[in-house]
């Protein structure tokens, strides 16, 4: 979603119209994108809570930068990249058993012991 220009628009709709375009340009990064405008942080975010509309609009840019990102990955994959596969299966293939998991034991593979004690808000411990 996108603020058109017309010859209504007040200069804040100008600004947040060429924020929403610097946000596009750099992926979304904030701080990079207010430099660009001319704006602070602290404007881009009261925007954000005041302006429904252009908090929407900043929400379809960052759901378009993750399909760019996912795009990517899909690409090195197809390209034959091991960490990038990897990743693949970490983030989306946890329901199919690709997950990490360390496990802790002491030396040597052995057993590990250790003992909790509960201190209630009078001082005593509980067995």
């Amino acid at each position: 979603m996108h603020i058109k220009l017309n010859k209504n628009m007040t200069d804040n709709d100008t600004l947040k119209k060429n924020m929403l375009e610097a946000l596009e340009k750099t992926l979304c990064i904030v701080s990079s994108a207010v430099k660009l405008v001319g704006i602070s942080r602290n404007t881009h975010y009261r925007w954000m809570k005041e302006d429904p509309e252009y908090a929407e609009a900043v929400a379809d840019l960052e759901n378009v930068i993750l399909d760019f990102a996912e795009s990517q990955l899909h690409l090195q994959i197809k390209e034959g990249s091991v960490p990038a596969t990897i990743f693949l299966l970490k983030t989306r293939g946890k329901k199919r058993g690709y997950v990490e998991r360390q496990e802790i034991t002491g030396a040597d593979g052995e057993q590990t012991s250790f003992e909790v004690n509960i201190i209630r808000s009078n001082g005593k411990k509980e067995d």
